[in-house]
Parts: C-alpha cells; sequence; structure tokens
C-alpha cells in the first residue's frame, strides 16, 4: 500500500480547496467536504466513548462503525464510490432491535444525560444527525449513496438507544424532560 501519509502539510489547501479521492479540486466549503468533516467529528465522537468502561459487546459494536465510518469517509471523498453495503445498514438494524428490546417502553421525551457514557453517546448522536443532513446536502450536489444516508439515519437511532443502555447497565434511569416546569416564578 506505501506510505499514503507520508507528507501531512502539503500546503495546497491554503487558497480554500482541497483535493478529492478523484483528483478534483473543491472548495473547503462544498456541503461534500462538510460531510467529510462532520463524519470524521463523529468518528473522534464514538472514540471519545470508547474510553468508557462498556461490555465488550458494545466496544466490539462501536469499532466496528467506526471502521464503517471511515470506509464512509472514503466514500464522500471519492465521488460515485460506494464502500457502505446494505449490508451494513442491516447490521444496525439488527443491532437497534437487540439493545431496544432490552429496554423498557418510554412514555416521555428524554434530555441527554444521565452518566457518562449516555451523555457522550447522546452528543455522537446529534453530530451524526448533523453529518446526516450534511450528506443528504452533498447527495445533492453529486454522488452519494442511498446506502450511506440510511447508515447515518440507523446510526442516529442506535446511538439513542445506546445512550439508554448505558443508564440501564449503570442502574441510571433515563433523564425524563419535565414539560412545563416553572422557571424561576416566571409566569405567563
Amino acid at each position: 500500500m506505501g506510505h499514503r501519509l507520508s507528507k501531512i502539510a502539503t500546503r495546497t489547501g491554503d487558497g480554500g480547496e482541497t483535493g478529492l479521492g478523484d483528483g478534483t479540486r473543491v472548495s473547503k466549503s462544498s456541503a461534500r467536504i462538510h460531510a467529510l468533516g462532520d463524519v470524521d467529528e463523529l468518528n473522534s465522537a464514538l472514540g471519545v466513548l470508547l474510553c468508557e468502561d462498556m461490555p465488550a459487546d458494545l466496544s466490539a459494536l462501536l469499532t466496528e462503525i467506526q471502521h464503517d465510518l471511515f470506509d464512509l469517509g472514503g466514500e464522500l471523498a471519492i465521488p460515485g464510490y460506494h464502500l457502505i453495503k446494505t449490508e451494513q445498514v442491516a447490521r444496525l438494524d439488527a443491532e437497534l432491535e437487540r439493545l431496544n428490546a432490552e429496554l423498557t417502553p418510554l412514555k416521555e421525551f428524554i434530555l441527554p444525560g444521565g452518566t457518562r457514557a449516555a451523555a457522550h453517546a447522546h452528543l455522537a448522536r446529534t453530530i451524526c444527525r448533523r453529518a446526516e443532513r450534511v450528506v443528504i446536502a452533498a447527495a445533492a450536489e453529486g454522488k452519494v449513496s442511498e446506502a450511506s444516508r440510511q447508515y447515518l439515519n440507523r446510526l442516529s437511532d442506535l446511538l439513542f438507544v445506546l445512550g439508554r443502555t448505558y443508564n440501564r447497565l449503570a442502574g441510571c434511569g433515563d433523564v425524563l424532560w419535565q414539560r412545563g416546569r416553572a422557571h424561576d416564578g416566571a409566569t405567563d
């Protein structure tokens, strides 16, 4: 494979453009480059989450997702190249089903929190939702696979369920939203 990253600072982006994997140059403000950045940020957020204590199956799941996100980044870097497959989306669906089956049904909205691991999962979920929106915008500009868009949609759902799972494993309940609670004695 050679030394792909032998020179990190190339200075070729100083003018506000960057190169895609197919050799084309695009503005750093393009939706595709924003999508690459958001997917990278999501992968980094999962790296922080993986620093938490968790069961081996959840650690393995998140590590596999990190590899998938790197594939998704490769797909975004090379328009028309497809690395995310429907099987990867199906794997997320299966994990979502498995983990959600262990949780009590929600009757109220919840706030992101509880344990630190749950809060990290919810933060990753919000980054994932942003990445999904920007990938959709990038698809309007050029080729992005349907499987990639579906993958991010399922992943955000899975991260929500993981947040709840971390709270359950810690014996901590979800943080329920309290609708209409008083705010410092203010009245309508």
